[in-house]
């Protein structure tokens, strides 16, 4: 990705006038904003996975039924879906800086007033205010990184992807040790609220506009796109949304209430249930050779063969009651293929539906789809194991709805992507 460096980088959603104003940047300097990116990201993501291993100790603490838990443990997403679309409206308009910085701190704030909450419905306020906060974010960076990296797209958000999924190793691993070290889990919500702010003070004179704010135009300019829909909602956005719903609502319906399965089916400890969860996170780390191949195979295929692999996991995970080793296997291949695959080949298959202006309506048509329904993923998944029991609610959420995915998929059309070969 180092062909970046070599390109004026500085353009942006505030117009060519103050593009032809700002200093190259330079490659240390990219680098170093791209850590920083990274490092943000990963942050986000131990904000939202710390929550479910510490569920059955805040059920407990409240008295919230598994239906109450599952909708906490997911609803942070509601907050990200009503952020996608205003974020990717607001991104190509201003700078990008400005929503990123402006993302990191309501999500660290949000995360810090959970431990402060009273009962169910403040608890929900301060999850959607983070989940807010964390959508906004996405947009943000995947509007910015997705510019700057045009040519490398899938490859640069395999590496945001492994931030994210490293957050998800370890989160759980801090969250579980610091619950038993001060007899609390409000501690970790504490330490990764306070991690984000210092993330976003160091941001704010480290990342600088030239990596955030670079027009796709700029990179892409010798190509013509008349090709393609004028529409960002064309033929393409549309089935990858489908696709991206139904993967949400697969996906965020199984890690939300993951350890609490273990833990209340299997009889797992928690300390077990956190080192599955943590394999899960490990597994997400394939996200940079999931977005390398992304830019070299045909997407649509990666993403139909990533989703029949997370049904085939899906049914290991909830019939065989495998032992902790074997289910720690299973977690990880699930965050192979949901987190390492799914999740940023989609992001960028979105962004090369459209044209390149339209990248931050991309971006966020992404963050709103992927996590919208996503909300509600671990209430409908408790309802289905109060209905049919674990096994057979897993079987139903996480094994089928990715077929659906894989049936929205055969209409996309990759010879109308951005970076097709014409």
């Amino acid at each position: 990705m180092t062909h970046a460096a070599q390109v004026d980088t500085s353009a942006g959603p505030v117009g060519d006038a103050q593009e032809s104003s700002r200093p190259p940047i330079s490659r240390a300097m990219i680098g170093v904003g791209f850590l920083l990116v990274v490092l943000s990201y990963m942050v986000n993501a131990m904000d939202r996975q710390v929550f479910p291993p510490l569920l059955p100790a805040i059920r407990a603490e409240y008295g919230f039924s598994l239906e109450q838990g599952g909708l906490l443990a997911t609803n942070f997403t509601l907050g990200m879906a009503l952020a996608g679309l205003p974020a990717g409206y607001l991104l190509d308009r201003f700078r990008r800086k400005t929503v990123l910085l402006a993302s990191i701190v309501i999500y660290s704030l949000g995360t810090m007033a959970t431990p402060l909450a009273t009962g169910f419905a403040d608890m929900t306020l301060y999850r959607v205010i983070s989940g807010f906060g964390e959508g906004m974010q996405s947009a943000a960076i995947f509007a910015a990184i997705g510019a700057f990296f045009a040519h490398r797209r899938g490859l640069a958000f395999g590496i945001i992807g492994v931030g994210y999924s490293l957050g998800v190793f370890i989160a759980p691993l801090i969250g579980v040790r610091l619950m038993n070290a001060h007899g609390t889990w409000h501690s970790p919500f504490y330490l990764f609220g306070a991690a984000g702010l210092l993330i976003a003070a160091a941001s704010l004179f480290l990342v600088k506009a030239g990596l955030t704010e670079r027009s796709v135009e700029k990179t892409v300019s010798t190509r013509t796109y008349e090709y393609m829909p004028a529409s960002p909602y064309n033929r393409n956005t549309i089935a990858l949304v489908i696709h991206s719903v139904v993967s949400g609502v697969a996906i965020y319906g199984f890690l939300g209430l993951y350890p609490t399965y273990l833990i209340t089916s299997l009889h797992y400890s928690p300390e077990q249930a956190a080192l599955a969860m943590s394999l899960l996170g490990f597994g997400g780390m394939t996200a940079l050779f999931g977005g390398w191949l992304g830019d070299r195979v045909n997407q649509r295929t990666l993403l139909v063969v990533s989703l029949l692999a997370v049904s085939a996991v899906s049914v290991c995970i909830y019939t065989t009651q495998a032992g902790v080793g074997l289910q720690c296997v299973f977690a990880f291949l699930m965050g192979a293929f949901g987190l390492g695959f799914i999740y940023p080949n989609t992001n960028s298959a979105m962004q090369r539906a459209v044209r390149p202006a339209q990248i931050g309506r991309a971006s966020g048509l992404f963050v709103t789809s992927y996590y919208g329904t996503a909300a509600f993923s671990g209430l409908f998944f408790a309802a289905l194991v109060d209905s049919f029991g674990w096994s057979r609610a897993g079987l139903l959420q996480v094994t089928t709805l990715p077929l659906v995915g894989v049936a929205a998929l055969a209409f996309v059309r990759t010879s109308l992507f951005n970076n097709a070969v014409r």
